[in-house]
């Protein structure tokens, strides 16, 4: 089983740029391209939040038909620029959106791993909380089958990063809950989540929790802790989480085209 993962598409409508700089419209059908022609192809494609930049109507209507080529199932989380309602309104083929109420919480059986995702979303807001009603159905499925392989998908990731400005607008409620409750189900192999626009690990409950870099801009990389928040045009990217063997291997796949593949002899 392949799972990839993007992140953070912050997408515009044609003609508009995100933070007056990144056309995201034009960098979301090379991902897509890099998601088709990938061999093997992925089985699924899971999207880890800030679908749309400023979560208008007319933003999911466009993000769903530039979705649309996708040659695999895609499972959407929403972020922080996001809005649990029109994620909904605009995508009504995906019941497993409206599996729990008030909050875009779902899981996903059909797969050799086991699929949790998590709302983190705090409306209005730039940082992510899980409160008690969200843990408690999560500590309900994972009691389910507490032994079936299992990842957690999730937009804020739940550790300090040392981007400073990132994590004063991260997880900022929920995070210590979260690590114990995980801490008790070692069949959860990864905790994937987005929202820092870099490649990003740590071990957290017991398990990895991973962020994924965006198919656009991504975050500067400056660990200085007075750093000031800003972002770069490197190249964009996406994991791809291999569970193979008993064990899930990740791997950051870079879009784009680049000289090679040379031989080494």
């Amino acid at each position: 089983m392949l799972i990839a993962q993007i992140s953070d598409l912050h997408l515009r409508l044609p003609g508009e740029k995100a933070y007056g700089v990144v056309d995201t419209a034009s960098m979301l059908p090379p991902a897509v391209a890099a998601l088709n022609r990938f061999k093997p192809q992925p089985t699924l494609t899971v999207i880890s939040g800030d679908l749309t930049d400023s979560c208008q109507p007319q933003e999911y209507a466009h993000l769903q038909s530039m979705l649309a080529p996708l040659q695999m199932p895609y499972f959407l989380v929403p972020g922080n620029h996001d809005s649990r309602e029109e994620i909904v309104a605009a995508f009504p083929q995906h019941a497993y959106l409206r599996q729990m109420s008030g909050f875009v919480q779902y899981v996903i059986e059909d797969y050799p791993l086991r699929i949790l995702a998590l709302d983190t979303l705090v409306p209005m807001h730039t940082h992510g909380a899980l409160c008690p009603e969200r843990l408690d159905w999560l500590e309900r499925k994972l009691a389910e089958q507490p032994r079936r392989p299992t990842v957690i998908v999730m937009h804020h990731p739940p550790f300090a990063t040392g981007i400073g400005h990132m994590d004063a607008v991260g997880l900022l409620q929920g995070g210590p809950e979260l690590e114990e409750l995980v801490s008790r189900y070692p069949n959860v192999e990864r905790i994937l989540c987005g929202h820092v626009h870099r490649s990003i690990f740590r071990r957290f409950g017991g398990t990895v929790a991973s962020i994924c870099p965006s198919p656009a801009h991504q975050l500067a990389l400056n660990l200085h802790p007075g750093a000031r928040s800003g972002f770069v045009m490197e190249p964009p990217g996406f994991h791809l989480h291999m569970w193979q063997d008993g064990a899930l291997i990740t791997h950051h796949a870079v879009i784009g085209d680049y000289p090679g593949p040379y031989s080494f002899h």
